[in-house]
Formats: structure tokens, C-alpha cells, sequence
């Protein structure tokens, strides 16, 4: 079986993540889709951050929904690389792009980029809130959406199917053959993430994964895998 695999924001076990560094290393490592993460700035900007708040990834303190553009793109954000908005990503790689956002307000932001650039057909928009993907979806006619999990009921697939997502990423460290099945038959796909140890790519054989999320470029050439 073949099956795709997926830059974590990035190649972030060996690059600041959500750094443009870290994105043109996952293109070049053959990432066949680079994932990453949005919120919103003070000013509205759709910045590329995991977290809430800058503390964990730059020099910086505080939440980046207090904090303008132009601050944030002050901070040091690993190896002398800035903050990166998301259309400078859209430039600086041409691979397909997994956008996860956080809430209903940086649905709206990344739908007014989506349309402006006509990205249907290269960006797909993952969540773990059921609410952003609905809103998304409303937004942007034919988007494909990720749900994401990492803890989860017997509903998963239920909910996948109520919010119209094409795919669930799902944990790996709990990921059962049963749900895995229960998704195929609801025509649902099912992404495997983190994906950073052999024992992960055994299991995402075994499972019979349509994809695999990975920290590290590395498990797509040890792994010996293809789109």
C-alpha cells in the first residue's frame, strides 16, 4: 500500500517549527504535504504558531491575540527565522499545505485568503473543534477537512461524517484497527500522527493508514513510503 505523508509544522524535529526554514527543509525532504498551524494576530494577521501564546517558540512573552504584526514579527522565533503570515508560506513552498486553525475567527480570516487565492484544490483545513470545520466549510464551498483527535469516543467517525470532514487524524498511540475500519467504510480517511519511530510506521502499515504525520524527514526515507 501507498500512502502520504505529512511534514508536522514542518520537519520540527530537526527545524524551528512553523518557520519558513522548516517548511522549504520539508518540501525538499519530499514531504508530500506540509502541515501547520494559524492564529490570529491583534490586527487581524493570519500567523503561523502552534500555541497560544509566543513563550514556548520565541524569545518573546504573551499571547499573540495581544500582540500586532509588527510585534510579533520582531521576535526570534529559532535560528534568527520570524514568525511567518500565512501567504508568505503559500510563496515559499509550492507543496500542498495542511492549515490547522484554533477557532471560529481564524476560519474567517484563512476562507477570505482561500477565496483571494483560489486554494481550494491545494489547501485542505484541519481542527480539532467541530465548529471550525463546519464554519469553514460554510465558508468555502468544496474545502477538504481534516477532524483531529487525540483522545476520542466511540462517536468519532459520527462526527466526522455530521461536519462533512473528508479525513480523521488521529492519534497513533491510540488509533484501533476497528475505528480505522469504521472510517473506510464511511468513506472517511484516516491520518496517523505523531509518526516519528519504526514501531509508528509498522503500525501505520498494519492499520492501513491513508497518511502519516511526522516530525522528522528521515521516517519518509526509512520508511520507504510514496503518495
Amino acid at each position: 500500500m501507498t500512502f502520504l505523508t505529512i511534514g508536522h509544522r514542518g520537519v520540527m524535529g530537526v527545524e524551528p517549527e512553523n518557520t519558513l526554514r522548516s517548511f522549504v527543509h520539508a518540501q525538499q525532504a519530499g514531504m508530500d504535504v506540509i502541515e501547520l498551524d494559524l492564529h490570529l494576530s491583534k490586527d487581524g494577521a493570519l500567523v503561523v504558531m502552534h500555541d497560544a501564546e509566543v513563550d514556548r517558540t520565541t524569545d518573546g512573552k504573551g499571547a499573540i491575540a495581544d500582540k500586532t504584526l509588527a510585534e510579533l514579527r520582531e521576535l526570534d522565533a529559532g535560528q534568527g527565522e520570524r514568525i511567518p503570515v500565512f501567504e508568505q508560506v503559500l510563496d515559499a513552498v509550492r507543496a500542498p499545505l495542511q492549515a490547522e486553525i484554533k477557532d471560529v475567527a481564524a476560519a474567517r480570516a484563512l476562507a477570505e485568503v482561500m477565496h483571494r487565492r483560489d486554494l481550494v484544490g491545494r489547501v485542505e483545513v484541519s481542527s480539532f473543534h467541530d465548529e471550525a470545520i463546519a464554519e469553514i466549510s460554510s465558508l468555502v464551498p468544496g474545502v477538504r477537512t481534516v477532524l483531529i483527535a487525540s483522545r476520542w469516543g466511540d462517536d468519532v467517525v459520527e462526527r466526522a461524517k455530521a461536519v462533512g470532514a473528508a479525513s480523521l487524524a488521529l492519534s497513533i498511540r491510540r488509533l484501533t484497527l476497528e475505528t480505522v475500519e469504521r472510517a473506510h467504510e464511511a468513506g472517511i480517511k484516516v491520518i496517523g500522527w505523531v509518526v516519528n519511530t519504526q514501531d509508528h510506521l509498522r503500525l501505520v502499515r498494519a492499520l492501513e493508514l491513508d497518511a502519516a504525520t511526522t516530525d522528522y524527514p528521515e521516517i519518509r526515507r526509512t520508511g520507504r513510503f510514496t503518495a
